[in-house]
């Protein structure tokens, strides 16, 4: 059995441990050829390290049972997928709903606006435009076909 066939029943199996913790959700999935697996979580409410350690214990045991790596010789991590990735599903999107984003569209232009709605087509922002006593707030409506990358932006 190849690797890539050893990794899509590991994602069957996460997606079977989280059919149970439904708060929870998978936004990637990465292989490397040293039988290296990622996992990145997330929840509607965020991920914790504890939260993280418990299915990577959950899934660990799972491919253990399967007795593909006798030796051990594999390794798996799970983590949330980090702060400065971009947001990858309309779950994402939704948890973030209310915080500053950063949009990079199909065409590289950028706007930057807070989350205030998503759809199953695309999101809107509310934007600043202008400066001083001339700023005036406009949304954009933003379809997901025109979205590249859409990062939360961390405001001090």
């Amino acid at each position: 059995m190849s690797v890539h066939d050893k990794a899509a029943e590991i994602e069957q199996m996460l997606d079977e441990i989280l059919s149970s913790e439904t708060e929870f959700f998978k936004v990637g999935f990465k292989v490397k050829p040293t039988n290296n697996f990622k996992v990145y979580l997330d929840g509607d409410k965020g991920i914790n390290i504890d939260q993280c350690i418990k299915f990577n214990r959950a899934l660990r045991k799972m491919i253990e049972e399967k007795g593909w790596y006798p030796d051990g010789d594999f390794s798996l991590e799970v983590s949330s997928p980090g702060i400065d990735e971009p947001l990858k599903n309309i779950r994402q999107y939704k948890k973030n709903t209310g915080r500053l984003v950063e949009v990079t569209l199909t065409d590289d232009i950028k706007k930057q606006g807070i989350l205030k709605e998503v759809s199953e087509s695309g999101i809107i922002i509310e934007q600043k435009i202008g400066k001083g006593k001339k700023t005036v707030t406009q949304e954009a409506d933003l379809p997901f076909v025109n979205i590249k990358t859409t990062i939360v932006q961390i405001q001090f």
